[in-house]
């Protein structure tokens, strides 16, 4: 069965600073129509790095929807059309003041695709070597450094939520012992 639907019109809902959210009407695979709510984002990065102790770097912030401090690998938005290794290199060192000599693609990340367009890029980071971070204005965050093993079980007892170091944390992990 054909799965792909068609889209026959588009409105804009909301045209934000980051988000953009447009409802479109959509031709189904039987020929009926529908509607689909879907939020526009510019994609993201983030980067697991662990360093000659193999120790990740973690950020902890505040995070407002869910009015909470979570911990997550260092990570950023990407700005339409930037390239995400570089943008990752940039928030790696915006948050951490590290800088890898050993950089490679953990691939990419559908965060909510029932309704949202993001794509999260991963990345792995080793060989650090570490200077100043330069945060961002409106940008608070406490870094720490854990031991790899000890994130994994953190990831795995569900302590760490975000999806993003979820899927980084181990697929490194299993690339790692390979």
């Amino acid at each position: 069965m054909e799965l792909t639907e068609k889209t026959l019109s588009s409105e804009k809902i909301f045209d934000g600073h980051i988000l953009h959210i447009r409802r479109d009407t959509v031709e189904l695979p039987d020929g009926s129509q529908s509607f689909r709510e879907v939020v526009d984002h510019p994609g993201g990065v983030c980067v697991l790095a662990l360093d000659d102790q193999n120790q990740a770097l973690l950020v902890s912030q505040y995070r407002y929807p869910y009015e909470k401090v979570l911990r997550e690998i260092p990570a950023g938005k990407l700005e339409y059309g930037e390239d995400p290794a570089a943008a990752a290199i940039r928030e790696l060192q915006e948050e951490t003041g590290a800088v890898a000599g050993d950089f490679r693609s953990l691939g990419e990340l559908y965060p909510s695709p029932g309704y949202c367009g993001e794509i999260i890029r991963m990345y792995l980071a080793r060989d650090l070597t570490f200077g100043e971070a330069h945060l961002d204005e409106d940008e608070f965050l406490n870094l720490e450094r854990v031991p790899f093993d000890q994130l994994v079980e953190q990831v795995l007892s569900g302590e760490i939520k975000d999806a993003k170091t979820i899927a980084a944390v181990l697929k490194g992990k299993l690339l790692l012992l390979l």
